[in-house]
């Protein structure tokens, strides 16, 4: 079980606070399509459930959250990523629609239109970041979660809950703290694709040891 669950351990965590794209540069777009694409496994512009199992499990989730995670996101999102469809036990996920599945109680990071607020960005770590002002603890991030919910929005805080603390387990440092990059690289999906290729590393450095 334990194993299952394992995610990337804290001396990876340190090198994955990479510097995320110039989202500025991007204000036409849309950057939340960025955010899923990595899971996209053959680009086709559909996320099926075994393809987000995948995705999880390249950037260091162990089974059973890879599993989970798959589940819950793709039974999640389907349905309101494919309005007129009918429904699918196959649970697709249409990129062109994600932003669609925008829920709420969120940071509001993500417009309607799946752009980024560089602002709204920002005003997460002006806010909540007391202690250190570019990262952010566990309690701080609760903290977070605690502001951002809106009355009676239940599927809203429990998604919340489950993206911000599943990001936390997966990118805190030694410390415990969830750095500003790393959480700019997740909104515009940068930071998996270098945590699949840190992931590759050291599963092929292992091999070579």
């Amino acid at each position: 079980m334990a194993s299952s669950l394992a995610a990337p351990n804290a001396s990876a965590n340190n090198e994955i606070h990479c510097q995320g794209m110039d989202l500025d540069h991007h204000h036409d777009g849309n950057v939340l399509r960025k955010h899923v694409a990595f899971f996209d496994q053959n680009n086709d512009g559909i996320i099926y459930p075994w393809e987000t199992f995948r995705g999880f499990r390249e950037i260091g989730c162990g089974i059973l959250l890879s599993s989970v995670a798959a589940l819950f996101i793709n039974m999640g999102l389907s349905a309101k990523t494919r309005p007129g469809k009918s429904f699918s036990l196959l649970f697709p996920i249409e990129i062109k629609n994600i932003q669609m599945a925008k829920h709420g109680s969120d940071s509001g990071v993500y417009d309607t239109e799946g752009r980024f607020v560089n602002s709204k960005f920002e005003e997460i770590f002006a806010k909540h970041a007391n202690s250190n002002s570019s990262a952010l603890t566990s309690d701080e991030l609760t903290g977070l979660l605690k502001s951002n919910r809106e009355p009676k929005d239940y599927k809203g805080w429990l998604a919340s809950y489950t993206e911000w603390k599943m990001l936390y387990i997966l990118c805190k440092d030694e410390n415990g703290l969830l750095h500003k990059d790393a959480v700019r690289g997740v909104y515009d999906g940068s930071l998996f694709e270098r945590m699949a290729k840190m992931r590759e590393l050291q599963l092929s450095n292992k091999k070579s040891a």
